[in-house]
């Protein structure tokens, strides 16, 4: 995944988001515990709202303790927050991130994912070990989704399934009464997130030439308009789903991310696209007929 599901830090309290870094700083440890370094480096905060979701649904008291991090090497340690529930986050964190370094390679062609992918491959292994099973339709949803892709495919719902699929599997963490509504909750909240990567990357995808699922629709008038609805039905669905939910100790971060941290990417994507909008608009003298008429002036004053 890559990270657009996290907190609004601007509305919480410090103390709110001191508890959210612990959570996170948590996943980092299991990480690095299970996987070391090279797992570290795939924590995202996505999985963060996974261990917050699942852990308080499941009623998991969460472990604290102290460290020191990479981050903060030497003075005073970091508070971290973990259960169980943390390691099966990194679990599926090290298997998505091994399956997303190949998607790379194969659409970009980038060396350095190409050899991401081969350092976690052992890690890829060991989790899969517990979890085949959501290993293998991981693999599959991206292997359809790379087929759509190289087809072209234009249909927003069916590209952006793909992905609702593998977050659907990766937040049905237990065969139980709560998996139907987490299947449907991770399926909306994939969707969303696969559709607001597009979106982010449109511009460098149009520049390299590679699939984008908005590419045909960014010529509409309506565009932004069109991108914004499709952005809001999705995660419209998503929030239904965890409403139903009953979360107590995080709802509040919950919902923090939901209703409001999700959307922090598209915002900070608008003001940059309407500041290049800006700064590339005409001014006096820089249409072609404008700088004709101001050299001829030029010529007749000679």
């Amino acid at each position: 995944m890559v990270g657009y599901i996290t907190v609004n830090r601007q509305e919480l309290k410090l103390r709110e988001f001191e508890e959210y870094r612990t959570w996170y700083c948590g996943l980092c440890r299991s990480l690095k515990h299970r996987y070391g370094v090279s797992g570290q480096l795939t924590i995202s905060y996505d999985m963060t709202f996974l261990v917050l979701l699942l852990s308080d649904l499941y009623d998991r008291t969460p472990k604290v303790s102290s460290t020191h991090c990479v981050s903060h090497p030497v003075g005073k340690k970091q508070e971290i927050r973990y259960t169980d529930v943390t390691d099966y986050a990194a679990d599926m964190n090290v298997i998505l991130a091994y399956y997303k370094c190949l998607d790379d390679w194969d659409d970009e062609r980038r060396v350095d994912r190409r050899l991401f992918a081969a350092v976690l491959s052992k890690g890829k292994k060991k989790a899969g070990i517990d979890y085949g099973r959501k290993a293998a339709l991981i693999k599959d949803r991206l292997d359809r989704l790379h087929e759509a892709e190289q087809k072209g495919e234009t249909d927003v719902d069916t590209v952006s399934g793909y992905f609702g699929d593998i977050l659907a599997e990766v937040f049905a963490m237990e065969d139980d009464e709560w998996e139907s509504t987490l299947r449907r909750f991770g399926y909306f909240l994939g969707k969303f997130i696969y559709l607001m990567d597009a979106y982010d990357d449109l511009e460098k995808d149009e520049k390299h030439h590679r699939y984008n699922v908005f590419s045909c629709y960014k010529d509409r008038d309506d565009f932004e308009s069109f991108a914004k609805q499709v952005l809001t039905m999705m995660i419209s669905k998503a929030c239904e789903a965890f409403e139903v939910l009953p979360l107590v100790e995080n709802a509040a971060l919950l919902r923090n991310i939901l209703y409001s941290g999700v959307w922090s990417r598209y915002n900070a994507i608008q003001e940059k696209r309407a500041k290049e909008k800006e700064n590339t608009a005409p001014v006096a003298g820089d249409t072609a007929g404008e700088q004709e008429m101001i050299r001829s002036r030029q010529q007749a004053n000679r």
